[in-house]
């Protein structure tokens, strides 16, 4: 829960809040195809995605911004909540932008029925959630109000953790979407165009949330990263060890990887504990006194 009461501060409006609720769920419904069914993409889901680590890796990221949607609808200000959205803005125009490039091999017109309105499904909802929320966005700035003080600022090396993580993502990600023929070969496992693809909307997404928690410097303003940041972490690393033939390991890329994986985990973990003793502190603090 949030312990600022003061009307006056900004707070999260009541479209931003169903938008994020919705999203949740429908996140969280596709990390179970792809993380649960990783194996029957060509059933369950909108296309067909081998290895199927890449799907597993795609389902862990559904996973992780489940875990930050479903908090940040929760939240009351939105200076607590902000730090889920423009990451999944730009993740989910990406997401229909890569989507339209390879219409071809999505399920629109599969024989079965379930997997025709998987594919149809994730049109619709790529083609609405990028604008409307793009609005919402806009309504929530211009909503009254102001941003409470930051209380608890993050680290000096936490900083530089998020600012190489965002260094390594961005530019990865960018290659990754724009030149996906040219850059795949540098993934420690093989990857088509659409996985590079919608593997680069993630990088990328994921980079902008590193760099936009370093900006926000307060400890209760990216409580929900932290969570997300921990949730992506474990979630990648056991889908390496589901899949882990998969791999090139003889690659130096495989083994970076997974130290970055490693470092995004530790970095959760740590933050996820930082920030909920500072919610305990600041409740503490704003508890009335009785004489």
């Amino acid at each position: 829960m949030d312990t600022f009461q003061s009307s006056d501060l900004r707070p999260v409006t009541t479209g931003m809040r169903w938008m994020l609720l919705i999203a949740s769920g429908l996140v969280f419904t596709v990390g179970i195809q792809l993380y649960i069914l990783t194996e029957q993409t060509e059933r369950f889901f909108a296309w067909t995605i081998n290895p199927p680590l890449t799907a597993a890796f795609l389902g862990a990221g559904y996973w992780a911004s489940f875990a930050m949607e479903f908090m940040a609808s929760r939240k009351r200000l939105w200076a607590h909540a902000r730090i889920a959205v423009p990451a999944v803005l730009i993740f989910t125009t990406l997401t229909l932008i890569a989507t339209l490039l390879h219409l071809d091999r999505f399920h629109l017109n599969d024989p079965s029925f379930v997997t025709r309105v998987a594919a149809w499904v994730w049109l619709a909802v790529y083609a609405i959630v990028p604008p409307v929320m793009a609005v919402l966005l806009v309504l929530q700035m211009r909503a009254p109000g102001y941003d409470p003080p930051r209380q608890a600022p993050l680290p000096r090396w936490i900083h530089l953790i998020l600012r190489l993580h965002a260094v390594v993502m961005l530019p990865l990600g960018a290659a990754l979407f724009l030149a996906p023929q040219a850059t795949a070969p540098l993934w420690p496992w093989m990857l088509t165009p659409l996985t590079a693809r919608a593997v680069g909307a993630w990088l990328l997404a994921l980079g902008v949330a590193a760099a936009h928690s370093s900006r926000e410097n307060d400890w209760q303003r990216v409580h929900i990263a932290t969570i997300s940041y921990t949730v992506l972490g474990f979630f990648q690393l056991l889908a390496l060890a589901r899949y882990p033939q998969v791999v090139d390991w003889t690659m130096p890329a495989a083994w970076i990887y997974v130290i970055f994986l490693v470092s995004i985990l530790l970095v959760g973990l740590y933050g996820w504990r930082q920030s909920a003793r500072s919610s305990r502190v600041e409740t503490i603090a704003a508890a009335p006194t009785t004489v």
